[in-house]
């Protein structure tokens, strides 16, 4: 009888404790996304900046994956596409070195109204795509959700 209550208890607690893990391994976001890929919000500084380094390093690996960042925003104009590019800046847990990661924000958004102001803190999710521009691939995140933090 008192084996038979310990394994009782022993599949409860292991049933309990998957039914968490599963909530917390998948999760559905307010935009539809199933999960987040890769969450640069939740790393240290030095790990963000190796993670977008690999990302730009081996950007195919992180295509159609669900992209989580946060960073002083930059917008850059360029002449011969006659085209704002903007950007969330990611640097090292020294400052010392700095990456931008290009964004394209999905919807209705005109710069420069819609978009924040230079250096200001942002969030954006995103799933992380390419285009092709003058005979060249570069690799972005399809912003659906842009947030001012």
């Amino acid at each position: 009888m008192k084996r038979r209550i310990i394994s009782w208890f022993l599949a409860a607690v292991i049933c309990v404790f998957l039914a968490g893990c599963s909530e917390n391994a998948q999760y559905i976001l307010k935009d539809g996304f199933k999960k987040i890929d890769v969450d640069l919000t939740a790393l240290s500084g030095t790990m963000v900046y190796a993670e977008v380094y690999n990302m730009m390093v081996n950007p195919t690996d992180y295509l159609g994956k669900t992209v989580k960042l946060s960073g002083p925003y930059s917008t850059r104009y360029y002449d011969v596409t006659d085209e704002y590019y903007h950007y969330v800046i990611v640097e090292d847990a020294t400052a010392c070195c700095q990456q931008g990661l290009e964004f394209i924000w999905s919807g209705q958004h005109v710069f420069p109204d819609d978009y924040p102001v230079d250096q200001t803190e942002i969030e954006i999710l995103g799933i992380f795509d390419s285009y092709e521009e003058l005979g060249n691939t570069f690799f972005y995140i399809k912003a659906d959700d842009l947030s001012v933090i």
